[in-house]
């Protein structure tokens, strides 16, 4: 299976404004590119790309003053499978975790762990652990919010949204990232691109999603508390503890979001 994916960000600054942009592909996902990641400016303007310490490629520009519109294309092959799914994956102790797991057990900017730790063990530290434990995890965040996107906020931490029972993707997945650290499972989060393949209409309006991954049984796992089933044609492009590190666009200065599309689409033919 081929996608098609990218996205288009316009912005309107009143001065010269640095900006750190992740709107690649991840590192991960190369090998499968069919031919060059595209990103452009109008204006054109200067960009450097990066690997930031999580492993994602970061974009670093300086926008104009007055209006900037930021263009992504690419192509990708994709197995056209579901999320794979492994119920016989086993929880690790936390003396046998890797190094560098340990950081995904800690408390972050959106995922408050001290405010959720309680609850936590108290409703999923008793029942069965790895990945049915997980699987419990999202089952609840899945249930307990509902998604509203006229409410979304950048301000939300996975403690507010237990509290308001409501939020939008990243929502979903910071309170389950939350409640995997608080009983010792590590958790990253993760937004990349993730269409409506082999999902029956109506659609949304497509925008970037957010999901979760987590470390049993010496790997890396996809879990997805907003749709709470495997999907097909997730296209990653990047993770970190959660949303802060991910960001697709950290502003340093003042501007205005003027627009803001993503697609991404089954190639036929």
């Amino acid at each position: 299976m081929r996608i098609r994916a990218g996205c288009q960000i316009t912005y309107d600054c009143p001065q010269p404004t640095p900006m750190l942009l992740m709107v690649n592909p991840h590192p991960s996902r190369a090998p499968d590119l069919i031919g060059p990641h595209e990103i452009s400016f109008n204006p054109p303007i200067p960009h450097h790309d990066y690997q930031d310490g999580f492993g994602n490629t970061c974009t670093r520009i300086v926008a104009p003053t007055g209006r900037l519109v930021i263009r992504t294309n690419f192509l990708v092959q994709d197995s056209g499978l579901t999320d794979p799914v492994h119920p016989e994956a086993r929880q690790h102790r936390v003396e046998d975790l890797p190094d560098d797991a340990l950081v995904y057990l800690l408390g972050s900017r959106y995922c408050d762990t001290d405010k959720l730790g309680n609850f936590a063990w108290a409703q999923f530290g008793q029942g069965p652990e790895g990945w049915a434990r997980v699987q419990a995890i999202c089952d609840y965040a899945h249930n307990h919010i509902k998604f509203d996107y006229q409410r979304a906020s950048a301000t939300r931490s996975a403690h507010d949204a237990h509290q308001e029972q409501v939020g939008v993707c990243r929502d979903f997945a910071h309170l389950a990232v939350t409640l995997c650290r608080c009983v010792n499972i590590p958790a990253r989060y993760c937004t990349g691109y993730l269409g409506d393949i082999g999902m029956p209409p109506p659609y949304g309006p497509m925008d970037f999603a957010a999901w979760f991954e987590v470390y049993l049984d010496g790997a890396w796992h996809t879990f997805d508390a907003r749709n709470n089933m495997p999907r097909i044609g997730r296209i990653l492009m990047a993770r970190g503890r959660d949303a802060t590190d991910v960001a697709i666009a950290t502003t340093f200065g003042p501007c205005t979001l003027a627009d803001f599309q993503v697609f991404t689409d089954e190639v036929t033919g």
